[in-house]
Formats: structure tokens, sequence, C-alpha cells
């Protein structure tokens, strides 16, 4: 901790930085599902370039909003806030603010800081297909810390008594679907559909968003047989192979409850950055 004689700390004021607005964008980011952090000056000791309560907005795509004043110290904290919004693990930070402490920086303050960052929007994750593993799937997730989406052609089984958890349902031909989404680069989706023709269909569409995790069920035969076709549409063969499929940790997984714990296990894996095997070793269903 931080720690000098009270009369020399900075004193807390308000700060007229468009708060109002930074919160605002805080709940867009939130309704869309796209991950951001917010880094927030906790403490100051001595002369700094920022205020107790000084708070920057930083989305993964890196967008920032807001600031704690700037400079270096402002630059290693939107890399730090990426990271977090990423894993969603907090981070604190101290700078001191000296030449000694940051040689290139040219900073003479002398003062020292303690910045504090959080994640402030759960990961989104969007299921296509409502079928016995979406359902089972949508609850796992969203007890893990997901933000859940659900997407299926069939709108008697996107009903929010299916699917108490999700946020947001959707239905309609999947042309439609496509058609009104957007997938963040930061989202991860799992393709469960009923049926080969409607994974194609749906892979075809993803893969227009790239985002980071994508997994579809199925045996390594049907993955390869969708792979190959899509391929020769044009769709990069390095992308298709990086799709999870089978999808989910090999854990000997049988039950539909079983499988879904073997994927959950994989977004999380993903989510916090574990090493993952290769989609070769994955589980057979």
């Amino acid at each position: 901790m931080l720690h000098e004689p009270d009369q020399l700390r900075e004193p807390v004021r308000p700060i007229a930085d468009g708060s109002a607005d930074l919160f605002d964008e805080i709940v867009r980011l939130r309704e869309k599902g796209e991950l951001a952090a917010l880094a927030t000056i906790v403490e100051t000791v001595g002369s700094t370039p920022g205020q107790v309560g000084m708070k920057l907005l930083v989305s993964e795509a890196g967008r920032v909003q807001g600031t704690i004043g700037g400079g270096c110290v402002e630059a290693e904290v939107c890399d730090a806030a990426r990271d977090v919004s990423r894993d969603g693990r907090p981070q604190l930070l101290s700078f001191r603010l000296d030449e000694e402490s940051l040689p290139d920086a040219g900073l003479i303050c002398g003062g020292e800081m303690r910045v504090f960052i959080e994640p402030i929007a759960a990961p989104s994750l969007i299921v296509f297909g409502a079928g016995h593993v979406g359902k089972v799937l949508a609850e796992l997730a969203s007890r893990a810390g997901f933000r859940v989406e659900i997407a299926d052609d069939r709108s008697e089984y996107v009903t929010s008594e299916r699917f108490p958890t999700a946020a947001r349902r959707r239905s309609g031909g999947w042309d439609e679907v496509f058609a009104e989404l957007t997938i963040p680069p930061s989202a991860y989706v799992v393709i469960a559909t009923r049926g080969h023709q409607h994974d194609a269909t749906v892979l075809r569409g993803v893969a227009r968003f790239q985002p980071r995790y994508v997994g579809m069920l199925g045996s390594t035969r049907k993955a390869k047989i969708i792979f190959d076709a899509l391929e020769t549409e044009g769709i990069e063969r390095a992308w298709l192979d990086s799709v999870r499929s089978p999808v989910g940790l090999d854990i000997g997984a049988k039950t539909h409850e079983e499988i879904c714990v073997a994927i959950v296990a994989e977004l999380i894996a993903t989510r916090r950055r574990s090493p993952l095997p290769s989609s070769d070793s994955g589980q057979r269903i």
C-alpha cells in the first residue's frame, strides 16, 4: 500500500470528465456483449497527473473513453485493461512517477498512484441450436459467467420458459438470424443445431465474423466433410482448422449434461488462456 501523512495526499475532488457518458457506454457495451475494462485511480501520493476517482474505459477492441491523466502511464493501463477484459481477472497497478522508475517517460512529477482495473462485461457466448445440448449449455454457461444468447430456426424452441437465463433469444430462418446478428471479435460461439446442413449454414455465417472461439458439435468425420465443403466456397482453411470440432475437452462425456460440462470447461480454458489440446483429441460426440 502507498502511505504518507494525510496532509501530503492529493484531496479527493469531483471529476468533471464526462463520467455520465462513460457509464452510458458501459451499458451499451454490456447490452452488445462486447468486452471492456474500467480503470479507476484509487490512490495517489504527492504530485500526479491524475486525481483519485478519474476513470478510463477501454474496450477489448482498443476504443478508449475517459482519462486517468494521459501519458505513458495511461498507455500502460490501456494495455493492461485489454488483458483484463479478455481474461476477466482484475488488476491493481502501482506507478512511481519519476525518471528512475520510468526512465523513458521523462516524468518529473515524483508522485505515486494506484490504478484498479476491473472487467465490466461478461464474455458473450452465442449458442446456435436450442435442442437438448443447447438448453443445458445455456444454463451451465450462464452459471460460469458467460452472457448467453440462443438462436434457432424453430421459434417454438426459443422461449423464455426454455431459456430463462439467456440475455437474448433469436429465432427464424438462418438467413434472417444472420441478417440482424453482429458477433464481436471477443465472442464465443457453439454450433449445436439439429443437422449437418444447418451446422454448415451457421458455420458459413459465423465465418464472416471470425470470433475468438468457435466450437461445433459432432464427430471428426462430420467436421471434415463440412470444412472441405466450405473451403471450396472460399472460406480460409486456416480459420476452419481453428474451429473446435469435436467441441469440448475430452473427459469421456456421454450424456447431454456431461457433454455440456466438457464444452463449458473448454470455454473457461480459452477465456483464462489455458493451453488447449488439438481439436483432433477432443471429445467424440
